[in-house]
């Protein structure tokens, strides 16, 4: 195998390594979520910051694709289809570089976390560190049952949606319902990457939590995890967490997505594991054309009272 060596095929090959269309579309609302949830129209409300730290949520889940296909690039090429999508495996581009490119993303990252404050950087340091003990060798998070759920759920979600609450306020109350909601959503979807990849991780020598549970068990947590995540939005909804005409978005966001997109394939591109698989997809953009709407009229709520 070769070494690619002009600068235009790293820097695509760099580009490839951050995986960035597998999260860019639940980071951006995820972070808005948490900001939304926190700012008042009637004060200072939305502001420049936000901008900063949905970027520092972006290169902090970059940050873990990154380390991971360095680390499981050996792994990877024990599998066609999953060495095609590392460039590491592929040899576009070496794991010197790989580091060099993850040190300067973690850098830039913890300084617009900073442009966040204390806090939204100390959510921050937790989340990128999460991030590289999930995939990092001699510790490798990801290679144990239930660290390897709890580490991924909060690096990918949880931590993602405080870090834009915590930019505007630091008593969330009963915003805990909607971030435990969401990170149990996580907990899904590693639960369901665990089961598409149930063969090669065995074959690889894990003992992540899918493999101690079994292919029906992990099955029965996937979706005992969406019902408890459907129970926290429930009560963060019953208790006014939410504007009450943002049900009607989503109830239109829902039959537009359902109409118009229908896909064949899971989040990742893959085949899908099961009948939800199919329906990730459609939840993000519903996800997205909702979170959307709302940051629109808070935006223009916040300037006609200014």
């Amino acid at each position: 195998m070769t070494t690619t060596t002009t600068t235009k095929d790293q820097i695509a090959g760099l580009v490839q390594l951050t995986r960035w269309k597998e999260y860019v579309p639940f980071v951006v609302p995820l972070t808005f979520v948490g900001a939304l949830l926190a700012s008042r129209p009637e004060t200072a409300g939305i502001d420049w910051r936000i901008i900063a730290v949905t970027l520092a949520n972006i290169l902090a889940v970059a940050y873990a694709f990154m380390i991971n296909d360095i680390e499981d690039a050996p792994d990877d090429a024990r599998d066609p289809d999953r060495a095609a999508r590392n460039p590491i495996t592929m040899g576009r581009i070496g794991v010197k570089f790989g580091y060099a490119a993850c040190r300067l993303v973690a850098v830039v990252t913890l300084v617009l976390y900073a442009l966040g404050g204390s806090w939204v950087l100390l959510i921050g340091v937790a989340t990128l560190l999460l991030s590289h003990l999930y995939s990092w060798r001699p510790v490798r998070l990801k290679a144990w049952p239930v660290t390897d759920i709890l580490s991924h759920s909060l690096m990918l979600s949880g931590l993602l949606l405080l870090a834009g609450y915590f930019l505007y306020d630091v008593n969330p109350g009963m915003v805990w319902f909607v971030a435990a909601g969401a990170t149990l959503i996580s907990v899904y979807g590693q639960l369901y990457n665990q089961l598409r990849d149930y063969d090669m991780d065995k074959a690889a020598g894990l003992k992540n939590t899918a493999i101690m549970l079994g292919e029906i068990n992990t099955r029965r947590a996937m979706y005992l995890a969406v019902g408890l995540a459907a129970v926290c939005l429930i009560v963060a909804i019953v208790r006014g967490v939410f504007p009450f005409w943002l049900a009607a978005v989503l109830i239109g966001s829902v039959v537009l997505v359902s109409l118009v997109y229908r896909p064949k394939t899971d989040m990742r591109g893959t085949a899908t594991v099961d009948v939800s698989g199919a329906m990730q997809g459609q939840a993000v953009m519903v996800l997205n054309l909702t979170i959307m709407a709302w940051f629109v009229v808070a935006i223009i709520q916040q300037v006609t009272l200014v």
